[in-house]
């Protein structure tokens, strides 16, 4: 089967059920998910969108060798939101990659973050505020565009606590976004590290693109790192997942300094305790943190 090729994935759902569907499309789609909203609004002039009755919500998966167990489980989750809310059928349609790819981009709009970041796809045109942060984005086939809200509290938390000359370092940084931003608030120096190759590519592009590479370098990597020296940053944000912060919490700790800040992320409420208690367990405070749906950001210092 043809790589170039790729599966649709769309459902009608009350807003309600948007974030489960969209919690079950990130985990096992691999080309984003598109929500389609009403339009008619003014985000930049502090107009909010209307409280849409119905909402699509759509997918991509590459067809290939993969592809039917990925449906499978798409298709079985679905099926059990469909017995709580009326959530339309799944439809299925294939498409080429250069479909998808303007299938995708037609629903990425600007997004602002927090009071000064601006996310802005590549393909369209923005004139920024006088204080703002703006990035320049494509995020290709990597995770990680604003609009996800782990990366969008991330950004959040990143905007109000980078420092000038901080260090960072991005752990699992996808499409680059998170690293972009440090540097563009003043960071001296981020080292963004991805272990999928396909989002490590992106995350060079991103950097080029918004042209912060004397400042940012990444890395199809992971910790332990040579670059990794104990107490060498200020700053470290990991926008990945509770499993992955358990088990390298001790390179992650030992990365950064005494009173360095910690922010992670990808983490569900529920898995909220494990990553806390871990991490307490190596001197680490923890003193706020956000909230989006079933997702949780935390900030912390180390001892």
């Amino acid at each position: 089967m043809s790589n170039s090729l790729w599966v649709e994935l769309s459902i009608d759902t009350p807003a309600e059920f948007v974030e489960p569907l969209t919690q079950v499309f990130t985990e096992h789609g691999e080309g984003g998910v598109a929500i389609e909203l009403p339009a008619g609004h003014n985000p930049d002039e502090g107009e909010s969108a209307p409280v849409p009755e119905r909402v699509t919500v759509t997918t991509y998966i590459p067809h290939d060798n993969r592809l039917e167990g990925r449906y499978a489980r798409i298709d079985t989750a679905v099926r059990l939101v469909a017995h709580v809310g009326d959530v339309s059928d799944l439809r299925v349609r294939v498409v080429e990659e250069e479909e998808w790819q303007e299938s995708w981009k037609e629903h990425f709009h600007a997004l602002r973050v927090g009071t000064r970041t601006m996310v802005v796809p590549t393909w369209r045109s923005y004139e920024p505020l006088d204080d703002d942060i703006v990035i320049s984005l494509d995020p290709g086939m990597a995770f990680g565009t604003g609009h996800h809200p782990t990366t969008r509290m991330c950004l959040e938390l990143v905007e109000q606590h980078v420092q000038p000359n901080d260090r960072v370092l991005d752990l699992g940084c996808g499409s680059g976004i998170l690293s972009i931003a440090a540097a563009k608030l003043g960071a001296s120096k981020v080292l963004g590290l991805e272990i999928d190759p396909i989002a490590a590519t992106v995350a060079v592009q991103n950097v080029k693109e918004n042209g912060v590479q004397d400042v940012v370098s990444t890395e199809e990597a992971t910790l332990p790192h040579p670059c990794v020296v104990e107490n060498g940053y200020d700053l470290l944000v990991a926008n990945v997942s509770a499993k992955v912060i358990t088990e390298l919490a001790d390179h992650i700790v030992r990365a950064v300094k005494s009173g360095g800040t910690l922010i992670f992320s990808g983490i569900l409420d529920k898995q909220q305790t494990e990553v806390v208690e871990r991490m307490v367990a190596l001197g680490v405070q923890f003193d706020e943190g956000l909230t989006d749906a079933d997702w949780v950001a935390l900030v912390g210092r180390v001892g």
